[in-house]
Order: C-alpha cells, then structure tokens, then sequence
C-alpha cells in the first residue's frame, strides 16, 4: 500500500485583496441565476477554449481527473523525444489522486496548524469526504455529507430550518466554526452547499491548539472545508438535479489549467436550485458561484478563492414547545410545514480567501494566510410556538431578526523538520487574528401577530409587516499564538506531539445611539496539548491524546451577588485513546474518548454567579470505510456516548442525561457495482438511534428510530462523454417522526425525499 505525504497549502496576504474581493462582487444572483443557462451552453464553453489552451493540452502529459499535483512539465524536440522534468508533489492534494480504497475518503487531511497528515500517522480521529462522495449523496448541505455515515456525527433530520444543526460526540456545533481553507470565519455562515469544495475534513473533538479558538466555541469537533482546484485535465462537468417535489436545479463545474507547465488553475462552480421541497408549502432557493484560483512553481505557491453565495427558504422549520405537563404528541404527516407557510429566512455570503506558501528549503516552510468575508442574514416567522392541549392545537408567536456581519480572519506560520541526534522534529509556529465586526435589528416579538392553529391541520393567517429596529452593535477580536513539536524516534514509528496555545479573546459592545462602548471583555488563556502515535506495524497504529478546547467566557448578570466579574475563556478538555487499523483496502477506527465542558450558573444559595457547572460525555467508538471486496465500499459504525450533566447549580438534574443526543447510534453506508450490468451501482444507507431526551429533567423524550435510504446510479459515455445517472430515495419508508432542533423542543424530521440527478463530462 502506499503512503501519501502532503504540504498545507496555506497562504500570504497580498496588498490587491481588496481589488480581487472586488472584482468577483458582480451580481452574485444574477452569475447563480444564469447558472443553468451556462450549463446548457457548456459545449459552446469548450469551443471558445483559446488555441494555445489546446495546444498546451495536446502537449501536456495526461493525469487522472481531479489530481492536483505539480503538473509534470514536457518539452519536445524535433526528433519527437519527450524530456520530462523534474516534479515534486506538493500543496493541496485533490481528492481523487489521494482517495482511499473506493474513493469515498482520502488518505490525508488537515490537522490544524500541523498541517495535512495521513489519517495512520494523525493522533486523533479524523476523516475527510472526497468530492466524489458528495456528488453521489446528492448533498444539500454540509450537514448531508458529514451526518451521512459518521456515528459520532448527529443530526436531527430536520429539513429547511434557518441553519444547518449538527452535533459532533455530543456537543452541538456552531455553523459559524466551519474554517474554510483552515481560516475562520470565512464558510458562509448559516448553510454551506457543498459543490465548490473537494474535500470536507471533520476533527473530532476540541481543537484549540490546532485552530484557535473559533468564534462560536465549538469543542465536539471541528470542520475544514478545502476549495476545488484546477486539475491537470481540463473539466467542463454539467450537473442538473430534481428533488421532491418540485425543485430543480443545475451545477456547472469547469476548470483548467494554463501556462507552459501549467502554472496557472483556474476552476469555477455556478449552482442554482429553487423550487418546493418535500415538505408542502415550504421552498428554498440557492444561488451560488465561486472561482479558485492557483499558481504554483518550484518554491512557491499562491491561491485565491472568491464566492458569493444566497440561501432562501420560504416556510423554514422552526419547530415548537410543550406547555408544561403536556407529553409528546404524536407526529402529524412528515410532509407538514408547523411553522407559517409565508415566513422567510435568507442569508448572503460572499467571501475572498488569498493564501501563500513559500519552501526556503526542504525542511523549512512559510506560509500565510488572508480572507475576508461578509454575512447579511434577515428572519421573518415563528420566534416560538407552544402546544397548548391533548388535541395538538398551539400558539405561535412571531419575530422578526436581521443582522450583517464582517468577518477579517488571517493566519502565519513557519514549518520546520530537523533531526537532533536520532530525534526528528517537526516543528510549527503559527499565529491567527479573528475579527467580526456585527449589527443586530429586529423585534422578538411583533404585537398583534400571534395566532393559534392545530399541528395535524395547520393554516395561517397574514404575513406580519417585516420591521427591524437597530438593537446592538458588538465587536469580537481573537488573536492566537501557536507552537508545537513533533518528535519522531523508534525508527520513525514513535511520534510524540507537544504543543501549547496563547488565545486573546476581546469582545465589546457599543450603544446603537451614541455609539460609545458600553461594555469590554478582554481576557485570555492557554491551552496546552500533547498527542502520542505508534505504529505497532505497517498497518496498525495507536495514538492517545490530550487537548483542550475554549469558549468564551462570560460577565456575571447584574443580579448576581459577584456582578461584573469577568471570567476568562472557559476551557473545554479531553482524554482520548484509539487504535487505526488499515488493511490495505479497508479501515478500521476504534476510540474511547472523555471531554468535560464547563457551563455557568447562579448558585441558589449564594447568589454568585461562576462557572461551577459541568457536561461530561464518555465515549466509545468504531468506524470503517473503504472497498473490503472489489465491487462493493463500505462506510459506517457505531458510536456510544453518555453526555451527564455532573455539576449543576443547587443539584438539579445532576446526574441526567443532556437533552437532545441519542446515546447510541449506528450506520451504514453501502454500495455495491452490479456484476451483471456493468457502470450499475446499487446503494442503501441504514441510520439507527436511541431516544433523545428533550428536557433538563429527562421526564419527556422522543423514541429512537431507524432512517434507511436507497438508490442506485449507472455510468456511461455519450459520444465519449463520461454521463453519470443519480436516482436516490431518502426515508424510504416516510417514517413520522420527531427530532430536537436549536432553540425549540421539537421538530419533523424530514419526510420521503426523491432525488435525481444527470452529470454530464464535455
């Protein structure tokens, strides 16, 4: 079997980002909109390719699709001899040259600030989507892909809600942490549809030290998104889709490369998909477009990537509340939209990344790191929605929330590797800033626009008039500063990783009249870290490891006996263990993890406000993917996690379960190619869990249930053009049932979805 090795292709500010944020801020609607008409003309696309684009093609030596190694330059004599020259592998690795048996996994994938490693030589648990996996799970959202065959990943099943909602080991994490190319700050900030990236990396569990401290203090686990990159063949890919019950759309995905070895990658991604969903009364709209842009040489690389991207749902999901004493109703038919059918929740993201990496010499690298980005987000429907009786009738109540936000986020570092005496290190320095800049508007509750309906018939009745005051202005500013080591001995097979964090955390609020700073929070913490591998042999590894996480910490209230303390970043620790079998063409996971996360409170008795509270989850875990047999791929496991509440204030509800996470859960996803017919492919997901509790006291609860998911997907070539046919059916079975979204109790999961899809290669 072989090992991949890979760089972070990280980045350097350049002075033009402005110029280059401004050049793609054309109408982000009008590049979406026109997205299927592009499509159509995707052939015309490929004949107004420029001669010498034909030429350098013609004399370029052919890689499989999708590589985005160092394009091997060719020179040609008279006498017909080809030379080829000399080329070292390095930057980002795409997807298809580094995937794992099957293709559905890589081999490698980011680990912070140490950079991209082999999943056998990481001391945590890891896996990262190639592009091919999205593509034939039809995913929607980011959610889609990681929920799909991860136990240690949930999701509710809730479709059409204002934000994605995921947990990772039973901690709830913010959609607002996803880093895109390692920075944060820069995915878009609700929904992220996943067609410009070619790979989506999950880290379990904290990561501090790794990342820094992301700005909504995710500690279950942390995202990475990696832009699609020019491959060395050129790429005009037509995609159109339908799902139920009346929504279609098209992706167009072109890219090339240019330059006398092919120095210059140009790719770009248009998406457009509007229509009704499975869910009646409730559509959604996405328009997006993105451009990658790279240009490598012997020592240097840069990259830039732009998008823009808008996200509609009309009737998003809400969910809804029990009065008190009341039990959990039975659920109304799947496809019933319970929140106003005329609400609306938009969000727009655009975003510029530039980054740079620079080798000094072999074991001495420089990187740097640039991004700004922009969130307007407006909300008009349910604020909450109560059960009132046995007969299923309930009061919604309505608001109305708007906010902008600008986002700067930029990271530096060196990498060096050197041996003292027969120790290896590899060693990294690295810092981040993170700064947002926010306006929040809006009322939480509009007079008048209450109104009462029945869950298994709802209607409503008039759109309230959408109007939103000015309510706050904030300001958040994180800095970081990163160092660690690893150290290899044994003959490489011990690897032992030390490593410590400084994190700065400045927030202040200002008046939305005078403008002055009301208040100022200006703390900081350290993190420490350290991570151990072994390879016991060439095909199984055991790693143990200690990191830390860290949020924000907090201002005692000014009814508390300690009022305006200020708490510093509260830190989020776990203990992990785990052992990596790899058997060529098929991987096995398996991990026992503890984490313990702070919460705050008021002590009943004293009054003081403190962060005396604590969740502990204690884990275990399998995983496997890959190819076990030649025509069929695997991906799955199961995961157990008891998430206690250990420390509460006064001892209420110590000892119960967190709401809202199954403690067992189990998957599998297969495929399987047809012998028979061949380009066939057969494919069945199954999605097991237990009951979820849904209050603090663990009195109410929603049943466990069982989720499967089939389709099926047929290859062929048009005129010698590769065609791929997509037809999935997810819930099968239309199971009714209930899941826990954010900020309310309940919500339908989603109903019996059908998805089709036509990839086309020109």
């Amino acid at each position: 079997m072989t090992r991949h090795s890979y760089n972070l292709l990280t980045a350097r500010p350049i002075p033009q980002m402005s110029r280059l944020y401004s050049a793609f801020e054309i109408s982000h609607q009008t590049v979406a909109k026109r997205t299927l008409q592009l499509a159509l003309s995707a052939s015309t696309v490929v004949a107004l390719a420029t001669p010498a684009l034909a030429q350098m093609e013609a004399e370029s030596v052919a890689t499989p699709h999708g590589s985005n190694a160092s394009a091997t330059p060719v020179t040609q004599t008279a006498g017909g001899v080809i030379t080829l020259a000399p080329v070292t592998v390095q930057g980002e690795a795409a997807s298809a040259a580094n995937a794992y048996a099957g293709g559905q996994v890589t081999y490698g994938s980011r680990v912070g600030f140490l950079g991209d490693k082999d999943f056998m030589e990481t001391p945590f648990s890891v896996i990262s989507y190639t592009d091919s996996f999205i593509e034939n799970q039809q995913a929607r959202s980011i959610t889609d892909v990681i929920a799909a065959t991860d136990p240690s990943v949930f999701s509710n099943g809730v479709t059409g809600a204002w934000s994605e909602n995921y947990s990772i080991r039973g901690f709830s994490s913010s959609t607002s942490d996803v880093t895109l190319g390692g920075l944060h700050g820069m995915a878009p900030y609700y929904r992220t549809s996943p067609e410009m990236f070619e790979r989506i990396e999950v880290l379990k569990g904290p990561s501090a030290l790794l990342n820094g401290m992301p700005p909504g203090g995710s500690v279950g686990g942390a995202i990475n998104l990696v832009p699609k990159r020019a491959g060395d063949e050129p790429l005009t890919r037509l995609t159109t889709t339908y799902m139920s019950d009346a929504q279609f759309g098209g992706h167009i995905d072109v890219g090339r490369r240019l330059g006398e070895e092919q120095q210059l990658g140009i790719r770009f991604n248009g998406v457009y998909r509007d229509g009704e969903g499975a869910i009646n009364q409730q559509e959604s709209e996405v328009q997006m477009g993105s451009l990658g842009l790279d240009w490598r040489s012997e020592r240097l690389r840069l990259s830039a990537d732009l998008y823009s991207a808008d996200d509609r749902v009309d009737g998003p999901t809400r969910g809804i509340n029990l009065a008190p004493g009341l039990a959990v109703p039975h659920p109304p038919k799947p496809n019933t939209l319970i929140n106003p059918d005329w609400a609306f929740a938009e969000t727009r993201d655009k975003g510029a990344i530039i980054r740079g990496e620079f080798d000094f010499t072999d074991e001495i690298m420089a990187y740097a790191a640039l991004g700004t980005s922009e969130t307007n987000y407006s909300y008009n429907g349910a604020m909450s929605a109560q059960v009132l009786d046995t007969a299923g009738n309930y009061r919604t109540s309505i608001g109305q929330l708007a906010f902008d936000v600008d986002k700067t986020s930029s990271e530096v570092g060196l990498q060096s590797s050197f041996q003292t005496g027969g120790i290896g290190h590899q060693l990294t320095i690295n810092a981040t800033h993170y700064e947002q800049q926010q306006n929040d508007y809006g009322r939480r509750t509009v007079p008048g626009a209450d109104w009462t309906t029945n869950l298994y018939n709802p209607t409503w009745g008039p759109a309230a008039e959408f109007i939103t005051p000015h309510i706050s202005k904030t300001e958040l500013r994180l800095n970081s500063y990163g160092l660690a080591d690893t150290l290899s001995f044994a003959e490489d097979r011990v690897h032992l990783t030390i490593g410590v964090r400084r994190q700065e955390v400045v927030s202040d609020t200002y008046s939305v009249t005078t403008g002055a700073r009301t208040s100022r929070y200006d703390e900081s913490a350290i993190t420490p870290a350290t991570a151990l591998l072994i390879n016991a042999t060439d095909n199984v590894s055991l790693y143990a490891n200690y990191i830390e996480g860290l949020s924000q910490g907090a201002t005692a209230p000014i009814t508390a006996a300690n009022a305006g303390e200020v708490f510093e970043p509260y830190k989020t620790r776990q203990k992990e263990i785990g052992v990596k079998l790899d058997l060529g063409e098929f991987a096995h996971t398996f991990s026992l993890y503890e984490i313990t996360r702070p919460s705050s409170y008021t002590d009943p008795v004293t009054n003081i406000f403190s962060f005396g509270g604590e969740q502990r989850n204690r884990g275990a875990e399998w995983s496997f993917f890959g190819s076990p047999l030649p025509s069929m791929r695997l991906m799955g496991g199961i995961a157990y996690v008891d998430p206690k509440l250990t420390q509460t204030a006064g001892g209420i509800n110590q000892g119960n379960q967190a709401t809202g996470i199954p403690d067992l859960q189990a998957k599998l996803g297969t495929e399987w190619d047809v012998p028979a017919s061949q380009g066939l492919t057969l494919m069945a997901n199954a999605t097991a869990m237990s009951e979820q509790y849904i209050n603090a006291d663990n009195s109410l609860s929603v049943p466990g249930h069982t989720i499967y998911d089939v389709g099926a997907r047929y290859t062929t070539n048009i005129s010698s053009h590769p065609l791929t046919l997509r037809a999935n059916i997810n819930n099968v079975t239309n199971k009714a049932y209930w899941g826990m979204p954010l900020l309310s109790s309940l919500a339908l999961g989603a109903p019996r979805t059908f998805m089709l899809s036509a990839t086309l290669d020109f």
